[in-house]
């Protein structure tokens, strides 16, 4: 099964690659773009209702997964942009439906949109993953002593103490991994902006020198 996973894992890594250079039909554009907004809500709604983060263990590495597949989609939609004016139906109709056909009103909400992700969210997230690594470590000898109290005065045995120490590592390799996710989310971040900028200097450089 382990290998079944990391050949599946190694598939999917090579499909989000050939994402980035290999155009996609608008069709497709709407499915993964679809498929994108359906796992963000999933994570959203698992990484609320969870009790325990042990329990979503694995969320630091599906960030980075479902940040390379949000890349690869701004590089196709970049693309389907520039050369053929046209991203697909949802990025069309979301697009209206924000801005409703007026350009002031999309260059405010566009900033406004911006602070909030990059100044807000972003950062705040990657503060709160690095304070949380830092804690979790700092605590972690604290606990480990604990623990061996407890054994010495007969309070657990030596299985339940091996469990707790398994779940303390577990919860420090998890912020740990989290901390680094966080900082290659704030890169997607800044990347999206800089394709944003480049979606519009190379859409009006298109339009007046090629279309006229």
């Amino acid at each position: 099964i382990g290998e079944r996973k990391d050949i599946m894992l190694a598939i999917l890594l090579l499909a989000i690659v050939f994402m980035m250079v290999l155009p996609l039909p608008p069709v497709a554009l709407d499915i993964l773009i679809a498929i994108n907004m359906t796992i963000s809500v999933v994570l959203l709604m698992m990484a609320v209702y969870i009790n325990s983060p042990l329990q979503f263990s694995a969320f630091p590495a599906v960030l980075l997964i479902t940040t390379l597949f949000r890349l690869a989609l701004s590089v196709s939609t970049t693309r389907m942009i520039l050369l053929q004016a046209d991203a697909g139906q949802i990025v069309y109709t979301f697009g209206n439906f924000v801005v409703g056909g007026n350009l002031v009103v999309g260059i405010v909400i566009f900033l406004i949109i911006t602070i909030v992700q990059f100044l807000v969210i972003t950062k705040g997230s990657e503060r709160v993953a690095e304070v949380s690594a830092r804690f979790s470590l700092d605590a972690m000898p604290g606990k480990q002593m604990s623990i061996d109290g407890d054994m010495r005065a007969g309070v657990i045995d030596v299985h339940e103490a091996r469990d707790r120490r398994g779940v303390i590592e577990k919860e420090s390799q998890m912020f740990g991994s989290m901390d680094g996710a966080m900082k290659f989310v704030k890169g997607d971040a800044i990347a999206g902006l800089i394709i944003i900028f480049v979606n519009i200097l190379g859409g009006v450089t298109i339009g007046v020198t090629q279309k006229g």
